[in-house]
């Protein structure tokens, strides 16, 4: 398969899978059907602040672990002609998007948001102390997952590349191979192989790297001490912290897409609406009004 023909499969069949629904710190952002915007949860600097967008295609939500010196957050979001969109905590310069171009996939993570171009290569704009906004040599990328101080990468070939702090191996992801997702918690790192199995790497001091069992995968999100993953008769199973409830998805059937913020899980149902678990102090659980949120794409 070549380039372009293994890029419109990646995102026809992922992007819009995990991309219409995003968790953060404090608030949860998802995408309508007609292209705009709805979210909930804490506005401190905005980044709820997305009623007036149009024709976003994608959103996401930056995240951060939970800590009484943390919880500053921006929100995404890709445009059907390939710009990008930001609102929010703005004080790295992460939300400094708008001369993007020809962009097919973003990511947003702890003071940095970075972008994937039609082209397979990388911009990102933010926080760098760690390196992880070095990804201007990067090349063949069909998508990305920003944690609080890592990026990963994945790319064309299925194998993964990653930059940023490895404190905790949450960047030892060289080895990997045939993975179809990524994405990037706190301070691990989960992937989705072809296979539907899942590979984890990095911190796991609450068990958010117990994966390897798991089978019959479509999707995967890891939140700051949890993982979950969609399996495909739409149900749920979850590894990881439960101590805001984050990982009580047992019963939940018919989801589409799911989202991992810092310490709760969101998930799109068949009919468009949305659940939610865990922790609720800003209210960035309050979805159950929601309807007509987009489903991902058919391949």
């Amino acid at each position: 398969m070549d380039y372009d023909s293994r890029m419109e499969a990646m995102f026809e069949t992922k992007r819009f899978r995990n991309y219409t629904i995003a968790a953060g710190r404090r608030h949860t952002v998802g995408l309508k059907s007609d292209g705009t915007v709805t979210a909930v949860g804490d506005n401190k600097y905005g980044q709820c602040k997305v009623s007036e967008w149009l024709d976003i295609v994608a959103v996401v939500a930056g995240n951060v672990h939970m800590a009484t010196n943390t919880g500053n957050a921006h929100t995404v979001g890709l445009k059907s002609d390939g710009t990008v969109t930001a609102t929010g905590w703005n004080t790295h310069d992460q939300c400094n998007v708008g001369e993007w171009r020809d962009i097919v996939a973003v990511s947003a993570g702890w003071c940095r948001t970075v972008g994937v171009k039609s082209d397979g290569t990388v911009v990102a704009v933010g926080r760098n102390n760690e390196g992880e906004c070095n990804v201007n040599s990067w090349h063949d990328i069909v998508a990305v997952s920003t944690g609080d101080w890592h990026t990963i990468g994945l790319k064309l070939d299925g194998t993964v590349t990653a930059v940023g702090n490895n404190k905790y191996g949450q960047s030892s992801v060289s080895n990997w191979s045939d993975i179809l997702a990524v994405s990037a918690g706190y301070l691990h790192t989960v992937g989705l192989r072809s296979d539907g199995t899942v590979v984890a790497t990095g911190r796991n001091n609450e068990g958010e790297c117990d994966v390897s069992g798991w089978r019959d995968i479509v999707a995967v999100a890891a939140g700051s001490y949890h993982t979950v993953g969609l399996k495909s008769d739409g149900t749920m199973v979850a590894a990881g912290s439960n101590k805001h409830d984050q990982c009580d998805v047992n019963g939940w059937h018919e989801i589409r897409a799911v989202s991992a913020g810092c310490a709760h899980t969101i998930g799109l149902k068949s009919d468009g609406t949305v659940v939610a678990v865990g922790n609720n102090d800003y209210g960035q659980c309050n979805v159950s009004e929601w309807s007509n949120i987009q489903q991902y794409r058919s391949p």
